[in-house]
Protein backbone atom coordinates (compact mmCIF):
# COMPACT_ATOMS: atom_id res chain seq x y z
CA UNK A 1 0.00 0.00 0.00
CA UNK A 2 1.36 2.81 -1.25
CA UNK A 3 -1.08 5.81 0.15
CA UNK A 4 -2.27 5.91 4.02
CA UNK A 5 -5.33 8.50 4.45
CA UNK A 6 -5.46 9.04 8.64
CA UNK A 7 -8.70 10.47 9.00
CA UNK A 8 -8.85 12.23 12.18
CA UNK A 9 -11.24 14.97 14.11
CA UNK A 10 -11.46 18.89 13.09
CA UNK A 11 -11.15 18.67 16.73
CA UNK A 12 -8.34 16.56 17.99
CA UNK A 13 -6.19 17.97 20.06
CA UNK A 14 -2.26 16.88 20.94
CA UNK A 15 0.87 15.40 18.65
CA UNK A 16 -0.76 12.15 18.36
CA UNK A 17 -1.88 12.49 14.70
CA UNK A 18 1.57 13.66 13.60
CA UNK A 19 3.32 10.47 15.50
CA UNK A 20 0.81 8.07 13.99
CA UNK A 21 1.72 9.42 10.56
CA UNK A 22 5.37 9.21 11.20
CA UNK A 23 5.62 6.14 12.05
CA UNK A 24 3.74 4.59 9.20
CA UNK A 25 5.55 6.59 6.99
CA UNK A 26 8.71 4.50 5.38
CA UNK A 27 10.42 4.89 2.01
CA UNK A 28 8.27 4.30 -0.47
CA UNK A 29 4.73 4.79 1.45
CA UNK A 30 2.85 8.57 1.70
CA UNK A 31 0.72 9.13 4.52
CA UNK A 32 -1.90 11.55 4.74
CA UNK A 33 -3.66 13.62 7.44
CA UNK A 34 -7.08 14.42 6.31
CA UNK A 35 -9.10 16.31 9.03
CA UNK A 36 -13.50 15.63 9.20
CA UNK A 37 -16.08 17.33 11.39
CA UNK A 38 -17.25 15.14 13.99
CA UNK A 39 -20.21 13.58 14.98
CA UNK A 40 -18.74 13.84 18.59
CA UNK A 41 -16.88 16.64 19.80
CA UNK A 42 -14.63 16.68 22.47
CA UNK A 43 -15.58 17.92 25.70
CA UNK A 44 -14.46 20.64 27.30
CA UNK A 45 -13.08 18.84 30.38
CA UNK A 46 -10.87 17.13 28.05
CA UNK A 47 -9.88 20.05 26.22
CA UNK A 48 -9.20 21.93 29.45
CA UNK A 49 -7.25 19.17 31.29
CA UNK A 50 -5.24 19.34 27.94
CA UNK A 51 -4.44 23.00 28.19
CA UNK A 52 -3.92 22.91 32.27
CA UNK A 53 -1.25 20.41 31.71
CA UNK A 54 0.80 21.89 28.90
CA UNK A 55 0.89 25.10 31.35
CA UNK A 56 1.85 22.67 34.38
CA UNK A 57 4.10 20.25 33.07
CA UNK A 58 5.28 21.75 29.88
CA UNK A 59 4.40 20.21 26.71
CA UNK A 60 6.46 16.96 26.65
CA UNK A 61 4.57 14.99 23.82
CA UNK A 62 1.18 16.20 24.58
CA UNK A 63 -1.09 19.27 24.17
CA UNK A 64 -1.07 21.66 20.91
CA UNK A 65 -3.43 23.85 19.81
CA UNK A 66 -6.62 22.12 17.68
CA UNK A 67 -5.96 21.05 14.37
CA UNK A 68 -6.02 24.14 11.34
CA UNK A 69 -7.48 23.96 8.41
CA UNK A 70 -3.92 25.01 6.78
CA UNK A 71 -2.08 22.27 8.25
CA UNK A 72 -4.49 19.14 7.46
CA UNK A 73 -7.05 19.44 4.18
CA UNK A 74 -10.39 17.95 4.68
CA UNK A 75 -11.21 14.39 4.05
CA UNK A 76 -13.04 13.51 1.00
CA UNK A 77 -14.93 10.46 0.72
CA UNK A 78 -14.86 10.94 -2.72
CA UNK A 79 -10.92 10.90 -3.05
CA UNK A 80 -10.00 7.22 -4.13
CA UNK A 81 -6.16 7.75 -4.46
CA UNK A 82 -5.59 6.29 -1.19
CA UNK A 83 -5.21 2.40 -0.71
CA UNK A 84 -6.12 2.72 2.78
CA UNK A 85 -7.96 4.82 4.98
CA UNK A 86 -7.22 4.51 8.95
CA UNK A 87 -10.38 5.93 10.82
CA UNK A 88 -8.58 7.75 13.99
CA UNK A 89 -12.02 9.66 14.68
CA UNK A 90 -14.64 9.16 16.93
CA UNK A 91 -17.09 7.64 15.25
CA UNK A 92 -17.62 4.81 12.87
CA UNK A 93 -16.56 5.53 9.21
CA UNK A 94 -17.28 3.10 6.67
CA UNK A 95 -16.83 4.00 3.08
CA UNK A 96 -18.36 0.73 0.78
CA UNK A 97 -15.98 -0.26 -1.43
CA UNK A 98 -12.71 0.97 0.34
CA UNK A 99 -10.28 -0.85 2.61
CA UNK A 100 -11.01 1.22 5.96
CA UNK A 101 -9.04 0.18 9.33
CA UNK A 102 -9.79 2.13 12.59
CA UNK A 103 -7.79 1.59 15.92
CA UNK A 104 -10.15 0.58 19.13
CA UNK A 105 -9.40 1.07 22.48
CA UNK A 106 -11.76 -1.12 24.94
CA UNK A 107 -14.13 -1.63 22.03
CA UNK A 108 -14.64 2.01 21.49
CA UNK A 109 -13.18 4.70 18.83
CA UNK A 110 -11.11 7.84 18.90
CA UNK A 111 -9.34 10.33 21.37
CA UNK A 112 -12.15 10.14 23.75
CA UNK A 113 -12.18 6.59 23.93
CA UNK A 114 -8.60 6.95 25.01
CA UNK A 115 -9.31 9.77 27.58
CA UNK A 116 -12.54 7.45 29.33
CA UNK A 117 -9.69 4.47 29.87
CA UNK A 118 -6.38 6.47 30.66
CA UNK A 119 -8.52 8.88 33.11
CA UNK A 120 -9.77 5.79 34.75
CA UNK A 121 -5.99 4.26 35.49
CA UNK A 122 -6.12 1.51 32.83
CA UNK A 123 -3.92 1.17 29.62
CA UNK A 124 -6.81 0.25 27.40
CA UNK A 125 -6.69 -2.70 24.71
CA UNK A 126 -5.79 -1.64 21.14
CA UNK A 127 -7.97 -3.27 18.17
CA UNK A 128 -6.88 -2.68 14.73
CA UNK A 129 -10.47 -3.35 13.09
CA UNK A 130 -10.99 -4.23 9.16
CA UNK A 131 -14.29 -2.67 8.89
CA UNK A 132 -14.99 -4.17 5.67
CA UNK A 133 -14.14 -7.06 6.78
CA UNK A 134 -15.60 -6.87 10.53
CA UNK A 135 -12.43 -8.60 11.65
CA UNK A 136 -9.69 -7.63 14.42
CA UNK A 137 -6.08 -7.78 12.53
CA UNK A 138 -4.06 -7.58 15.79
CA UNK A 139 -4.46 -6.86 19.67
CA UNK A 140 -1.86 -4.92 22.02
CA UNK A 141 -1.48 -3.00 24.89
CA UNK A 142 0.73 -0.26 25.28
CA UNK A 143 2.81 0.75 28.35
CA UNK A 144 2.57 3.56 30.26
CA UNK A 145 5.53 3.61 32.55
CA UNK A 146 6.37 6.81 31.22
CA UNK A 147 2.81 8.29 30.77
CA UNK A 148 2.72 10.89 33.67
CA UNK A 149 -0.51 12.58 31.86
CA UNK A 150 -3.46 12.27 29.71
CA UNK A 151 -1.29 13.71 26.48
CA UNK A 152 1.71 11.14 27.22
CA UNK A 153 -0.79 8.68 27.59
CA UNK A 154 -2.39 9.41 24.23
CA UNK A 155 1.12 9.45 22.51
CA UNK A 156 1.68 6.12 24.37
CA UNK A 157 -1.45 4.00 23.14
CA UNK A 158 -1.09 5.85 19.82
CA UNK A 159 1.98 4.84 18.83
CA UNK A 160 1.56 1.25 19.74
CA UNK A 161 -1.72 1.18 17.62
CA UNK A 162 0.26 2.75 14.35
CA UNK A 163 3.07 -0.36 14.98
CA UNK A 164 -0.01 -2.71 15.27
CA UNK A 165 -0.95 -1.14 11.88
CA UNK A 166 2.35 -1.15 10.41
CA UNK A 167 2.71 -5.11 11.63
CA UNK A 168 -0.51 -5.53 9.66
CA UNK A 169 0.35 -4.19 6.82
CA UNK A 170 3.51 -6.30 5.96
CA UNK A 171 1.92 -9.45 7.63
CA UNK A 172 -1.58 -9.41 6.62
CA UNK A 173 -4.00 -12.58 8.81
CA UNK A 174 -7.38 -13.70 8.30
CA UNK A 175 -8.34 -12.08 11.44
CA UNK A 176 -10.62 -12.54 14.31
CA UNK A 177 -14.29 -11.96 14.22
CA UNK A 178 -15.16 -8.00 15.68
CA UNK A 179 -17.59 -6.94 18.27
CA UNK A 180 -19.97 -4.37 17.35
CA UNK A 181 -18.24 -0.81 18.01
CA UNK A 182 -19.84 1.61 20.75
CA UNK A 183 -20.64 5.10 19.14
CA UNK A 184 -19.25 6.82 21.63
CA UNK A 185 -17.18 6.03 25.01
CA UNK A 186 -18.48 7.09 28.25
CA UNK A 187 -18.71 10.69 29.86
CA UNK A 188 -15.63 12.40 30.58
CA UNK A 189 -16.48 15.17 33.41
CA UNK A 190 -15.10 17.91 34.80
CA UNK A 191 -14.75 16.12 37.83
CA UNK A 192 -12.89 13.05 36.78
CA UNK A 193 -10.86 15.37 34.75
CA UNK A 194 -10.46 18.08 38.09
CA UNK A 195 -9.14 14.56 39.98
CA UNK A 196 -6.79 13.33 37.04
CA UNK A 197 -4.96 16.93 37.25
CA UNK A 198 -4.88 16.84 40.90
CA UNK A 199 -3.39 13.29 41.07
CA UNK A 200 -0.78 14.23 38.30
CA UNK A 201 0.16 17.13 40.65
CA UNK A 202 -0.12 15.03 43.75
CA UNK A 203 2.27 12.23 42.42
CA UNK A 204 4.64 14.18 40.97
CA UNK A 205 5.56 16.13 44.27
CA UNK A 206 5.69 12.47 45.90
CA UNK A 207 8.22 11.44 43.30
CA UNK A 208 10.24 14.28 43.51
CA UNK A 209 10.47 13.88 47.17
CA UNK A 210 10.95 10.43 47.16
CA UNK A 211 13.93 10.81 44.89
CA UNK A 212 15.23 13.36 47.07
CA UNK A 213 15.26 11.16 50.54
CA UNK A 214 16.30 7.91 48.57
CA UNK A 215 18.27 6.50 45.78
CA UNK A 216 15.60 5.43 42.93
CA UNK A 217 15.72 3.10 41.81
CA UNK A 218 18.24 1.14 43.40
CA UNK A 219 18.47 -2.45 42.14
CA UNK A 220 20.61 -5.32 44.04
CA UNK A 221 22.08 -8.52 43.12
CA UNK A 222 21.32 -12.13 44.43
CA UNK A 223 22.80 -14.90 43.95
CA UNK A 224 23.23 -18.74 44.87
CA UNK A 225 23.99 -22.13 44.57
CA UNK A 226 21.34 -24.41 43.89
CA UNK A 227 20.52 -27.82 42.82
CA UNK A 228 16.67 -27.03 42.21
CA UNK A 229 16.27 -23.79 40.08
CA UNK A 230 13.54 -21.34 40.26
CA UNK A 231 12.70 -22.75 36.87
CA UNK A 232 12.35 -26.15 38.42
CA UNK A 233 10.42 -24.59 41.65
CA UNK A 234 8.28 -22.26 39.76
CA UNK A 235 8.82 -20.29 42.71
CA UNK A 236 12.00 -18.39 44.70
CA UNK A 237 12.23 -20.36 47.94
CA UNK A 238 14.76 -22.50 48.34
CA UNK A 239 18.54 -22.38 48.87
CA UNK A 240 18.39 -18.86 50.45
CA UNK A 241 20.14 -15.97 48.17
CA UNK A 242 22.75 -14.23 49.02
CA UNK A 243 23.37 -9.89 48.38
CA UNK A 244 25.76 -8.99 46.09
CA UNK A 245 27.01 -6.14 48.11
CA UNK A 246 27.38 -2.83 46.84
CA UNK A 247 28.85 0.52 47.52
CA UNK A 248 25.66 2.34 48.66
CA UNK A 249 25.97 5.49 45.46
CA UNK A 250 26.59 2.40 42.52
CA UNK A 251 23.64 0.07 41.92
CA UNK A 252 23.80 -3.81 40.25
CA UNK A 253 21.22 -5.53 38.23
CA UNK A 254 20.32 -7.29 34.83
CA UNK A 255 22.65 -10.15 36.36
CA UNK A 256 24.27 -12.49 34.12
CA UNK A 257 26.19 -15.51 34.97
CA UNK A 258 29.11 -17.65 33.23
CA UNK A 259 31.48 -20.75 34.34
CA UNK A 260 34.39 -20.07 32.39
CA UNK A 261 37.11 -22.40 32.66
CA UNK A 262 36.23 -23.67 36.22
CA UNK A 263 35.40 -20.19 37.85
CA UNK A 264 31.76 -18.96 37.96
CA UNK A 265 31.31 -14.96 37.05
CA UNK A 266 28.59 -12.74 37.42
CA UNK A 267 28.21 -9.83 34.98
CA UNK A 268 25.90 -6.84 35.71
CA UNK A 269 24.94 -3.56 35.23
CA UNK A 270 27.02 -0.72 37.21
CA UNK A 271 24.76 2.01 37.91
CA UNK A 272 26.59 5.69 39.86
CA UNK A 273 23.34 7.40 40.75
CA UNK A 274 25.25 10.41 40.44
CA UNK A 275 25.97 9.80 36.84
CA UNK A 276 23.09 7.69 36.26
CA UNK A 277 25.16 6.27 33.55
CA UNK A 278 25.58 2.74 33.70
CA UNK A 279 28.33 0.54 32.83
CA UNK A 280 29.34 -3.38 32.58
CA UNK A 281 31.12 -4.43 35.99
CA UNK A 282 31.44 -8.49 37.25
CA UNK A 283 32.42 -10.31 40.21
CA UNK A 284 34.00 -14.07 40.88
CA UNK A 285 31.85 -16.13 42.75
CA UNK A 286 34.23 -18.71 44.46
CA UNK A 287 33.83 -21.95 45.28
CA UNK A 288 33.56 -21.41 49.17
CA UNK A 289 30.52 -19.25 48.82
CA UNK A 290 32.21 -15.53 48.72
CA UNK A 291 32.04 -12.77 46.28
CA UNK A 292 35.17 -11.46 45.11
CA UNK A 293 35.76 -7.33 44.33
CA UNK A 294 33.63 -5.79 42.15
CA UNK A 295 35.68 -5.09 38.97
CA UNK A 296 34.68 -2.51 36.47
CA UNK A 297 35.00 -4.18 32.36
CA UNK A 298 33.04 -2.54 29.57
CA UNK A 299 32.35 1.14 29.57
CA UNK A 300 30.94 3.59 26.34
CA UNK A 301 29.94 6.85 26.14
CA UNK A 302 26.16 5.69 26.45
CA UNK A 303 24.86 4.07 28.47
CA UNK A 304 24.75 0.40 29.18
CA UNK A 305 23.41 -2.74 30.84
CA UNK A 306 21.69 -6.40 30.60
CA UNK A 307 25.46 -7.67 29.45
CA UNK A 308 23.85 -10.72 27.78
CA UNK A 309 26.32 -13.16 27.60
CA UNK A 310 27.44 -16.23 25.17
CA UNK A 311 30.19 -18.64 23.93
CA UNK A 312 30.81 -19.34 20.73
CA UNK A 313 33.40 -21.44 18.86
CA UNK A 314 35.46 -21.22 22.36
CA UNK A 315 35.19 -17.61 22.82
CA UNK A 316 33.00 -15.31 24.96
CA UNK A 317 31.24 -12.85 23.64
CA UNK A 318 28.99 -10.10 24.98
CA UNK A 319 26.02 -8.11 24.16
CA UNK A 320 25.17 -5.01 26.66
CA UNK A 321 21.96 -3.25 25.95
CA UNK A 322 23.39 0.09 24.24
CA UNK A 323 19.60 1.36 22.88
CA UNK A 324 20.99 4.93 23.62
CA UNK A 325 23.58 4.75 20.41
CA UNK A 326 20.88 3.59 18.79
CA UNK A 327 22.44 0.00 18.02
CA UNK A 328 23.06 -3.25 18.79
CA UNK A 329 26.65 -4.53 19.26
CA UNK A 330 28.43 -7.33 19.81
CA UNK A 331 32.00 -7.22 21.89
CA UNK A 332 34.36 -10.45 22.67
CA UNK A 333 36.78 -11.26 25.26
CA UNK A 334 40.17 -10.72 24.56
CA UNK A 335 41.60 -11.06 28.16
CA UNK A 336 38.12 -13.05 29.91
CA UNK A 337 36.89 -11.69 32.50
CA UNK A 338 38.88 -7.96 32.18
CA UNK A 339 39.02 -6.83 28.55
CA UNK A 340 36.82 -6.53 25.77
CA UNK A 341 36.81 -5.41 22.65
CA UNK A 342 33.98 -4.20 19.81
CA UNK A 343 33.70 -7.16 17.47
CA UNK A 344 30.44 -6.18 15.34
CA UNK A 345 27.38 -3.54 14.63
CA UNK A 346 24.66 -6.33 14.67
CA UNK A 347 21.93 -4.10 14.17
CA UNK A 348 22.02 -0.09 13.58
CA UNK A 349 19.79 2.84 13.40
CA UNK A 350 17.18 1.45 15.98
CA UNK A 351 16.46 1.56 19.65
CA UNK A 352 16.21 -1.59 20.69
CA UNK A 353 16.94 -2.83 24.36
CA UNK A 354 17.98 -6.11 26.10
CA UNK A 355 18.94 -7.98 23.03
CA UNK A 356 18.78 -11.85 23.78
CA UNK A 357 19.82 -14.70 20.96
CA UNK A 358 19.12 -18.05 21.07
CA UNK A 359 20.40 -21.13 18.21
CA UNK A 360 16.62 -22.67 17.00
CA UNK A 361 15.82 -25.26 14.42
CA UNK A 362 18.99 -24.00 12.18
CA UNK A 363 18.64 -20.14 12.83
CA UNK A 364 19.82 -17.56 15.46
CA UNK A 365 17.14 -15.86 16.46
CA UNK A 366 17.45 -12.07 18.29
CA UNK A 367 14.67 -10.78 20.44
CA UNK A 368 14.62 -7.61 22.04
CA UNK A 369 12.26 -4.61 22.33
CA UNK A 370 11.77 -1.67 20.56
CA UNK A 371 10.46 1.60 20.49
CA UNK A 372 9.41 4.49 17.31
CA UNK A 373 11.47 7.00 20.38
CA UNK A 374 8.03 7.60 21.89
CA UNK A 375 6.21 5.75 24.29
CA UNK A 376 7.10 2.93 27.30
CA UNK A 377 10.32 0.98 27.28
CA UNK A 378 9.17 -2.06 27.71
CA UNK A 379 5.88 -3.21 25.25
CA UNK A 380 7.01 -3.90 21.79
CA UNK A 381 8.91 -7.28 20.88
CA UNK A 382 11.37 -7.05 18.05
CA UNK A 383 12.17 -10.20 16.62
CA UNK A 384 15.20 -11.24 13.78
CA UNK A 385 16.80 -13.97 12.70
CA UNK A 386 19.94 -14.73 10.56
CA UNK A 387 22.54 -17.81 9.57
CA UNK A 388 25.46 -16.87 12.02
CA UNK A 389 25.93 -14.92 15.19
CA UNK A 390 27.20 -12.16 13.69
CA UNK A 391 24.48 -11.84 10.64
CA UNK A 392 22.80 -10.58 8.96
CA UNK A 393 20.33 -10.00 10.55
CA UNK A 394 16.79 -10.09 9.14
CA UNK A 395 13.61 -8.51 10.85
CA UNK A 396 10.35 -10.67 11.08
CA UNK A 397 7.99 -9.63 8.80
CA UNK A 398 5.22 -9.42 11.53
CA UNK A 399 7.58 -7.02 13.91
CA UNK A 400 6.37 -6.16 16.42
CA UNK A 401 5.51 -9.66 17.37
CA UNK A 402 3.98 -9.02 20.93
CA UNK A 403 2.87 -5.46 22.04
CA UNK A 404 2.06 -5.94 25.47
CA UNK A 405 4.11 -4.60 29.02
CA UNK A 406 3.08 -8.49 30.43
CA UNK A 407 5.23 -10.53 28.22
CA UNK A 408 7.07 -8.78 25.78
CA UNK A 409 10.97 -7.76 27.16
CA UNK A 410 13.41 -10.29 27.54
CA UNK A 411 14.82 -10.87 31.26
CA UNK A 412 17.18 -13.33 30.75
CA UNK A 413 18.54 -16.61 28.72
CA UNK A 414 16.08 -18.93 27.09
CA UNK A 415 16.32 -22.41 28.92
CA UNK A 416 15.08 -25.76 27.74
CA UNK A 417 12.98 -28.00 29.52
CA UNK A 418 12.14 -31.26 28.56
CA UNK A 419 13.10 -30.24 25.29
CA UNK A 420 10.52 -27.05 25.03
CA UNK A 421 12.40 -24.02 24.81
CA UNK A 422 11.60 -21.44 27.61
CA UNK A 423 12.47 -18.13 27.81
CA UNK A 424 11.92 -15.49 31.01
CA UNK A 425 9.86 -12.18 30.53
CA UNK A 426 9.64 -9.02 32.12
CA UNK A 427 5.80 -8.48 33.36
CA UNK A 428 5.49 -4.16 33.48
CA UNK A 429 1.64 -4.37 33.88
CA UNK A 430 2.05 -3.30 37.16
CA UNK A 431 5.24 -0.86 36.31
CA UNK A 432 8.43 -1.14 34.78
CA UNK A 433 10.48 -4.51 36.35
CA UNK A 434 7.54 -5.13 38.49
CA UNK A 435 7.32 -9.01 38.00
CA UNK A 436 8.86 -11.53 36.26
CA UNK A 437 7.45 -14.30 33.54
CA UNK A 438 7.96 -17.46 32.72
CA UNK A 439 7.00 -18.05 29.13
CA UNK A 440 6.81 -21.13 26.78
CA UNK A 441 8.04 -20.70 23.14
CA UNK A 442 4.76 -22.95 21.29
CA UNK A 443 5.89 -21.26 17.76
CA UNK A 444 9.22 -19.27 16.78
CA UNK A 445 10.15 -19.52 12.99
CA UNK A 446 10.05 -17.43 9.80
CA UNK A 447 5.87 -16.87 9.49
CA UNK A 448 4.60 -16.40 13.39
CA UNK A 449 6.05 -16.44 16.77
CA UNK A 450 3.80 -17.67 19.73
CA UNK A 451 4.24 -17.80 23.47
CA UNK A 452 2.30 -18.84 26.80
CA UNK A 453 3.05 -17.67 30.34
CA UNK A 454 3.10 -20.45 32.76
CA UNK A 455 4.44 -18.76 36.13
CA UNK A 456 4.42 -15.13 37.10
CA UNK A 457 6.74 -14.12 40.35
CA UNK A 458 7.53 -11.36 42.07
CA UNK A 459 9.31 -10.53 45.37
CA UNK A 460 8.65 -12.36 48.17
CA UNK A 461 9.75 -13.35 51.85
CA UNK A 462 12.24 -15.71 50.20
CA UNK A 463 13.41 -12.84 48.42
CA UNK A 464 12.44 -9.42 50.27
CA UNK A 465 12.08 -6.28 47.98
CA UNK A 466 9.83 -4.27 45.37
CA UNK A 467 10.57 -5.33 41.82
CA UNK A 468 12.25 -8.49 40.01
CA UNK A 469 13.09 -8.41 36.54
CA UNK A 470 16.70 -10.66 35.55
CA UNK A 471 16.69 -14.19 35.91
CA UNK A 472 20.07 -16.48 34.78
CA UNK A 473 21.74 -19.01 35.38
CA UNK A 474 25.33 -20.96 34.53
CA UNK A 475 25.33 -24.15 36.00
CA UNK A 476 24.42 -24.44 39.53
CA UNK A 477 24.87 -20.81 40.08
CA UNK A 478 21.59 -18.98 39.73
CA UNK A 479 20.84 -14.87 39.98
CA UNK A 480 18.64 -12.41 39.79
CA UNK A 481 17.79 -8.96 40.86
CA UNK A 482 15.84 -7.21 42.53
CA UNK A 483 14.86 -3.06 43.83
CA UNK A 484 15.17 -1.70 47.46
CA UNK A 485 14.87 0.95 49.04
CA UNK A 486 18.34 2.90 49.65
CA UNK A 487 17.94 6.33 51.60
CA UNK A 488 20.52 9.19 50.35
CA UNK A 489 20.98 10.45 54.26
CA UNK A 490 23.55 7.91 56.38
CA UNK A 491 21.41 8.88 59.20
CA UNK A 492 18.39 8.00 57.53
CA UNK A 493 20.10 4.45 56.05
CA UNK A 494 21.12 3.74 59.51
CA UNK A 495 17.91 3.53 60.86
CA UNK A 496 16.20 1.82 58.02
CA UNK A 497 18.87 -1.01 58.16
CA UNK A 498 17.83 -1.67 61.79
CA UNK A 499 14.91 -3.74 59.70
CA UNK A 500 17.41 -6.36 59.11
CA UNK A 501 17.20 -7.96 55.57
CA UNK A 502 17.37 -11.98 56.07
CA UNK A 503 18.60 -12.69 52.97
CA UNK A 504 21.59 -10.05 52.97
CA UNK A 505 25.21 -11.23 53.26
CA UNK A 506 26.96 -10.09 56.74
CA UNK A 507 29.15 -7.86 54.57
CA UNK A 508 26.04 -6.44 53.45
CA UNK A 509 23.79 -5.96 56.28
CA UNK A 510 24.29 -2.35 56.73
CA UNK A 511 23.47 -1.72 53.44
CA UNK A 512 20.64 -2.94 51.96
CA UNK A 513 17.18 -2.27 53.22
CA UNK A 514 13.93 -4.00 52.35
CA UNK A 515 10.66 -2.19 51.12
Amino acid sequence: MTIIDLIVDRDARGDWPAVAARILAIPGRTVRLRAHASDLPLPGAVETLLRLEAMLFGRGQGARPALQADEVAPFDPGDLAADLVVNLTRSPLVLPGRRVWQPRYGGALGDLALADALLGGSSPLIEIEDVGAGTILATGRASLEVADRLATGTISVVSRSAMLIGRCLASLGPGTVAAPVPVAAGVVTPLLAGRALASGVVSRAVRSAYRLCFRAPHWRVGWRRTQQSVWDRRDLGGTPWTVLPDPGHHFYADPFAIRWCGRDFLFFEDLDHRTNKGIISCAEIAVDGTSGPVVPVLEEAWHLSYPFLIEHHGEIYMIPEGSANGEVAIYRAVDFPLRWERHARLLSGIEAADATVVRHDDLWWMFAVVRPGLGGYSDSLGIWHAPDLFGPWTPHGANPLIVDPASARPAGHFVRRGGVLMRPVQDCTNGYGAALGLARIDRLDRDGFEQSVETILAPTAAWPGRKLHTLNAAGTLETIDGCVLRPKLDVANRWLTQRYDPVATVADAQMVTTA
